[in-house]
């Protein structure tokens, strides 16, 4: 068993009127084998979270630490996190003009595992994970993202997380730009991940209609850069009927004391 632990993150970024603060303390353990949704609204800083946790140089780490099985990840190098086991599904894919996807996934294995795969095997596991995620076989041969609609990019991104088995994966608002079949195939690619690797996800959304698919152990409310509650399932149920006004300033919630799973 792999953990992921995050105590204590406070985060900046440089702005034309200066320095912001985003995380104003999070502390977040996360096991292999787990689910923890992170839900709240616009602006709270949940993809902030997801993109420091991954390397991302506009985030600046002020203090509080990440570790993976007690080694820093705040030490590591963007590549570096990805070998040790961190994957990070992108809000926003981003396309990559002249790489095809070919060449882009059986790089990105060999780098991550140290060694190419034997390419009869790679090539058979491509196909069944294409085929499974409703992706075209000609996508292989077409450039990263490029010319992809929202919903065949996510479909990309959980490709690439079938591929690469990671230990721990951030699903910064996968759902976001579904409809509702490709929300459920999506879904069905990450519990796949999650059972065959017993890989930890953390699921970034605002929404509840992913948590129909994908079952979370854990929910975190999140907003103002901090986490503000956190439960089981029935506290996204709640939600869904009551929103986050409850948490507005004045409404006199407490601040929640960080989950240890």
């Amino acid at each position: 068993m792999s953990t992921l632990e995050i105590k204590d993150l406070h985060v900046s970024i440089e702005t034309e009127q200066g320095t912001k603060e985003i995380l104003k303390g999070v502390s977040l353990t996360i096991k292999t084998g787990e689910t923890h949704a992170i839900m709240g609204p616009n602006g709270s800083g949940k993809s902030t979270l997801a993109s420091t946790i991954a390397g991302h140089p506009r985030y600046t780490v002020t203090s509080g630490t990440i570790t993976l099985d007690g080694e820093d990840v705040l030490e590591m190098s963007v590549d570096e996190r990805a070998r040790a086991g961190v994957f990070l599904a992108m809000q926003y894919p981003v396309e990559v003009p002249g790489v095809t996807m070919t060449n882009f996934l059986r790089t990105a294995k060999t780098a991550i595992d140290g060694e190419a795969p034997a390419l009869r095997t790679w090539t058979k596991d491509v196909k069944a994970a294409m085929q499974q995620l409703r992706i075209d076989a000609d996508f292989a041969q077409r450039n990263v993202n490029e010319g992809f609609s929202g919903g065949e990019k996510k479909r990309v991104e959980i490709l690439q997380l079938e591929l690469f088995k990671p230990k721990f994966a951030i699903l910064d608002e996968t759902d976001s730009g579904l409809d509702v079949d490709a929300l459920k195939v999506v879904s069905e690619g990450v519990n796949r991940a999650h059972e065959e690797g017993n890989m930890g996800t953390l699921l970034i959304t605002h929404y509840t209609r992913i948590l129909r698919y994908i079952k979370p152990e854990f929910v975190h409310v999140f907003v103002d850069g901090k986490v503000v509650e956190e439960g089981g399932p029935e506290l996204a149920d709640r939600l869904e009927e009551e929103g986050y006004d409850r948490y507005a300033p004045g409404a006199g919630v407490a601040v929640a004391p960080a989950v240890q799973a």
